[in-house]
C-alpha cells in the first residue's frame, strides 16, 4: 500500500512500543514464533495477539509496529491520498484484502475488529506473492505492504522509492531488528527511551522542558522563536528528561551534555546513546536520542513537535556518547 502512509515514523508512534520493540530479543528469524512483547493500546492487544499468529511469516510483534507507524492505532485515521483506519488500507487494497474480522457480517475498514485481523491476512498473502525475491524476507513483506508486491518483484527487493526505504527501516527498527542487530540491553537504556517515547507530539519549546517533564520555554532562538508560551521540551529538555526518569543527571545545554558524556565508536553505538551534532566540541548544537536502525528520538526545531527522525536529518552529525554522571570533559 505505497500510498497508505499517514502517520509517519516521527509523528505519534505509541510510545512504549519503541521501547519493547527495541529490548526484545531476537530469535535467528524474528518473523516467527515471537510472542507480543510491544506494549499497544489495551483494547486492541488481543487483536494483536491473535491476528499475528496468522501465518508463520508474521509476529505480534511486527505487526504492532507496522500498525504503529501507520495509524498510531488510531481507527480514524485518513490519509491525504485516501488511505483509511487503523492500517490504513487504500479502499481498492481493502476491496480485494479485507476481511470481516469479528463476523458481524460487515467488513468494515474502520473497525479495528475488521482492519487489524485483514492487515496481518494481507502481510501473510504478501509473503507468498514475494517469498521467491531475493534479500531479507521480513524487509521485502514490509516493502510489498507499502509499494505493492508487484514493485518488489520487479526491482528484486526493496524498490528504489524513497518512501518505501524509510518504511521498511522504520518498521525494522520498531519491531526490534535494527541494522546492527543489537537491541537495547539494559534497563537504564529502556528507561531513557520509553520517557522520551512517552513524550512523542509534544511541541517543540525554545528553552522548554526539565527534569519533570514539558515545561515553558524562553526567548529567543537564534531565528527569533519564543518558547515562553509553549509548554513541551527542546532537543537536550527532553534528554535532560529522559535521562532523568533513568535516575541520571544531566546538565542543561547540548553541548554540555556532550561534556558530561563519553564518546562511543560508530560500531559500539546501543539504544539509549545520546547522538551530538555540531562541527565541534564547542559548537553541539543539537542533540537526540538513539533507538537503534539509524534513527533517534528528537525535538526538531521550533515548530515541530517530538518525533522520531533519521539520524542523517542534519548533515553536521559529530558524535555518539554515553552519559556518565562522575565524568566531565572540558571543551
Amino acid at each position: 500500500m505505497r500510498a497508505s502512509i499517514a502517520v509517519t515514523v516521527g509523528v505519534g508512534a505509541t510510545a512504549a512500543v519503541v521501547v519493547a520493540a527495541l529490548v526484545q530479543a531476537g530469535g535467528d528469524d524474528p518473523l516467527v514464533g515471537a510472542a507480543l512483547s510491544l506494549a499497544v493500546p489495551a483494547q486492541y492487544r488481543t487483536l494483536v495477539e491473535e491476528a499475528g499468529t496468522t501465518c508463520p511469516e508474521v509476529s505480534p510483534n511486527l505487526l504492532a509496529a507496522l500498525l504503529t507507524q501507520e495509524s498510531n492505532f488510531n481507527p480514524k485515521a485518513r490519509s491525504p491520498v485516501g488511505a483509511q483506519g487503523v492500517a490504513q488500507f487504500m479502499p481498492s487494497t481493502w476491496e480485494v484484502h479485507g476481511i470481516d474480522g469479528n463476523g458481524d457480517g460487515k467488513r468494515d475498514v474502520w473497525d479495528p475488529e475488521d482492519a487489524i485481523p485483514s492487515s496481518a491476512k494481507y502481510l501473510c498473502d504478501i509473503a507468498k506473492d514475494v517469498k521467491n525475491v531475493p534479500g531479507d524476507k521480513q524487509s521485502n513483506i514490509l516493502a510489498a505492504y507499502n509499494a505493492g508486491p508487484g514493485a518488489v518483484i520487479k526491482a528484486g527487493g526493496i524498490p528504489p522509492y524513497k518512501e518505501t526505504q524509510n518504511y521498511v527501516r522504520s518498521i525494522t527498527a520498531l519491531a526490534g531488528k535494527s541494522s546492527g542487530g543489537k537491541p537495547a540491553t539494559t534497563d537504564q537504556a529502556a528507561l531513557v527511551i520509553n520517557a522520551a517515547s512517552e513524550m512523542i507530539g509534544k511541541p517543540y519549546s525554545w528553552g522548554g522542558g526539565n527534569a519533570s517533564g514539558p515545561s515553558t520555554g524562553i526567548c529567543c532562538s537564534p531565528i527569533g522563536r519564543s518558547g515562553v508560551s509553549i509548554t513541551g521540551f527542546d532537543c537536550s529538555g527532553l534528554t535532560l528528561y529522559a535521562y532523568a526518569k533513568a535516575g541520571i543527571s544531566l546538565p542543561r545545554t547540548a553541548a554540555q551534555q556532550y561534556a558530561a558524556s563519553e564518546p562511543v565508536k560508530p560500531g559500539q553505538m546501543r539504544p539509549g546513546d545520546l547522538v551530538f551534532y555540531g562541527t565541534s566540541a564547542a559548537s553541539i548544537h543539537h542533540v537526540g536520542i538513539y533507538i537503534g536502525g539509524g534513527y533517534m528520538l528528537n525535538a526538531p526545531r521550533p515548530g515541530t513537535k517530538v518525533r522520531i527522525d533519521p539520524l542523517d536529518m542534519m548533515r553536521d552529525l559529530f558524535a555518539v556518547a554515553r552519559p556518565v554522571p562522575t565524568q566531565n570533559k572540558e571543551i
